[in-house]
């Protein structure tokens, strides 16, 4: 059975780009028969709103997206997080960092999908621990113990999975056992995924889940990655920067059945267009994600 699902996080309202993504998950799930699930991702600190993760309820309802069985809290799951985090420690595949940011981008040599690239200063420390750290994947070790791996895209064909050019990544955060990397490819096994759809500015992520999914003994999905909404200036659509939210449309008394069969024609509001491969990439990880 395809399974599916969408897992927005609630620091911000839905806009456009959401609605797209979401339809995208809900008709591929739909058009096989299958399960379309709904993943509120809340575990990024402060920014984690329980007025965004309701008002995200209320956008799906409003352009007739129904998903099966009851909304899924990430937050749930930290315990599992943990574990799977205190498995790769025993296997001294991850290493306590305390570098700064600033400190990152001052002694990188290289920029990668996520920003700088981490140059490895904390590598190989796997002692006792005192305050908050974060734990990077030594990938290196990483890539040698798991071989040559492939995924599979709908869209874009066979990959060979190449997560090299990530670095170090981290895979827990001080304030979290579970950074992105890390908490979406457990939960999506947990789920049960089949078909993982998400935009073209998660598509070189998927090198790194595909490393985890094979280090952590996890089933192996199939992607689909879809384009991005842009502005006219070849951004893609984002909270920060105020995109028109679906709320706002919602509020206003627009028909969001007739929005969402717009979108699914390709009939996109004025001055919005579909992006090309990789454009608007590298613009989704929350800060909580992106080099300590």
């Amino acid at each position: 059975m395809t399974v599916t699902r969408f897992a927005p996080s609630p620091n911000g309202p839905l806009h456009l780009g959401h609605a797209y993504a979401a339809i995208a998950a809900h008709d591929r799930a739909r058009r096989d028969g299958g399960r379309f699930l709904l993943r509120i991702e809340d575990i990024d600190g402060a920014r984690s709103r329980a007025e965004f993760a309701e008002s995200t309820l209320e956008d799906l309802r409003w352009l007739g997206l129904q998903w099966d069985g009851e909304a899924i809290r990430q937050s749930d799951r930290i315990a599992a997080h943990a574990d799977a985090l205190d498995r790769l420690k025993r296997e001294r595949l991850v290493y306590p960092c305390r570098c700064t940011r600033a400190e990152i981008a001052a002694a990188a040599t290289r920029t990668g999908p996520d920003g700088p690239v981490y140059p490895g200063t904390c590598r190989g420390r796997h002692g006792a621990v005192d305050g908050p750290v974060a734990w990077r994947l030594d990938m290196a070790e990483a890539v040698y113990r798991a071989g040559p791996l492939v995924w599979e895209d709908e869209v874009h064909g066979l990959q060979v999975a190449a997560p090299e050019a990530f670095g170090d990544v981290v895979l827990g955060r001080k304030d979290a056992p579970g950074s992105y990397h890390l908490a979406v490819t457990l939960d999506d096994a947990a789920d049960g995924i089949s078909c993982v759809t998400r935009g073209m500015d998660l598509f070189a992520s998927t090198h790194v889940h595909r490393l985890l999914q094979e280090l952590l003994g996890l089933p192996v999905p199939v992607w689909h990655h879809h384009p991005l909404l842009l502005e006219s200036d070849g951004r893609k659509l984002a909270k920060r920067r105020g995109s028109p939210s679906l709320a706002d449309m919602r509020l206003a008394g627009e028909d969001g059945l007739a929005l969402a069969d717009a979108l699914r024609a390709g009939r996109l509001p004025d001055g919005l267009h579909l992006g090309v491969e990789g454009e608007g990439a590298g613009d989704s990880l929350s800060d909580a994600d992106m080099p300590i």
